[in-house]
């Protein structure tokens, strides 16, 4: 089988998984309402390549919520609170001078539980997903898959 890699194309908010060259599964996200960029401290998605470092989530249901990477213990208000990081993580490892400082921003793949803002730029720097889609992704996909994160 084809190395697998993932390709987000952020003017046309989607996920691309490709085998070799072949693009076997495409997925909506939401990328930055603040733009693309590396720059610490903007809320901007950065551009470029990358690698997953981390997968956090393996096994938890899809309606996990986290913080710090640690899943939080007892009610969440799922409904109003915003901005939310759900169901699974694949957090990303800059892998050039210009985002090395991602892993670091804790730029990350999640879950959110604003589904329905999904297709539209509105997170605060990393891609969101809807849950069944990023669970669905985190199976196929291991730590060390590169990401590229284009305009």
């Amino acid at each position: 089988m084809s190395r697998l890699k993932i390709r987000i194309l952020a003017k046309l908010q989607k996920l691309e998984l490709l085998a070799g060259d072949e693009v076997t599964a495409i997925f909506p996200v939401s990328t930055s309402r603040f733009g693309l960029g590396e720059e610490e401290g903007s809320s901007k998605t950065p551009r470029g390549r990358f690698q997953i470092c981390s997968k956090i989530g393996a096994g938890n249901p899809t309606t996990t919520v986290y913080r710090g990477r640690v899943p939080i213990p007892g009610p969440v208000d799922w409904e109003n609170d915003s901005d939310l990081i759900t169901s699974r993580i694949l957090w990303l490892d800059g892998l050039e001078p210009r985002n090395a400082n991602s892993r670091g921003r804790f730029i990350y793949i999640h879950g959110t539980n604003e589904e329905h803002f999904i297709g539209l730029p509105v997170s605060h720097g990393c891609v969101r997903m809807r849950n069944a889609d990023i669970a669905h992704l985190f199976d196929l996909v291991p730590e060390g898959t590169e990401v590229e994160i284009l305009e």
